[in-house]
């Protein structure tokens, strides 16, 4: 008869796995940080430009573009909800939000295939859009936003990072389910020819 085996202990944290999981990962980590700590610094940058040179509710542009103002501006105004004035008065969810979907983003970009190097890009500006937005939230309870084309919602660099990350995102699955199946088509071709050969 044989001896029952001990259960399995879990994983327990310790400093020594904290250490190794840094030594393993760390390349992966400075490329989100370095992505995301560009877009949110200049994030952080223009919008404390705007706070402080442009009144609430107040339009600006630089003389030699005056003739964009019925197009495009720059509109200094903020917003409680998600992204471009959507759910207002939605701060503590949206703040609550923001942390989940960076935590999963640092969760799992160390776990991407460093070949899919545009699900790494749109992850590192979907993490830097999110942090952005987080900063205001935490710090001012609301989002400032600025950028105003047409009759377009006002949005922020954070905002707009977002919605570039996830046309990436989109973009990089195409590519890479078109390449997928031209490679599939190029094995059922060798193997046809192998077969009539």
């Amino acid at each position: 008869m044989e001896t029952p085996k001990p259960p399995t202990q879990p994983k327990r944290f310790t400093l020594a796995s904290l250490f190794n999981f840094i030594r393993n990962y760390w390349r992966d980590y400075l490329v989100l940080f370095l992505i995301a700590g560009v877009i949110v610094a200049l994030d952080q940058w223009t919008k404390s430009l705007v706070r402080t040179h442009i009144p609430l509710a107040g339009d600006w542009l630089p003389d030699w573009l005056s003739w964009l103002m019925p197009y495009a501006r720059i509109r200094y105004w903020y917003n409680s909800g998600a992204a471009f004035g959507f759910f207002q008065n939605g701060n503590t969810i949206f703040s609550i939000l923001a942390i989940v979907v960076d935590c999963f983003i640092l969760y799992y970009f160390p776990r991407t295939s460093r070949q899919d190097w545009w699900l790494r890009v749109a992850m590192g500006m979907q993490f830097a859009g999110a942090t952005g937005n987080l900063i205001d939230r935490l710090i001012f309870q609301h989002v400032t936003d600025f950028i105003s084309v047409g009759n377009f919602a006002v949005f922020n660099i954070a905002d707009a990072s977002i919605s570039v990350g996830v046309a990436v995102l989109i973009l990089g699955i195409w590519l890479k389910e078109r390449a997928d199946r031209k490679k599939a088509a190029q094995v059922d071709l060798i193997k046809d020819e192998t077969k009539s050969g």
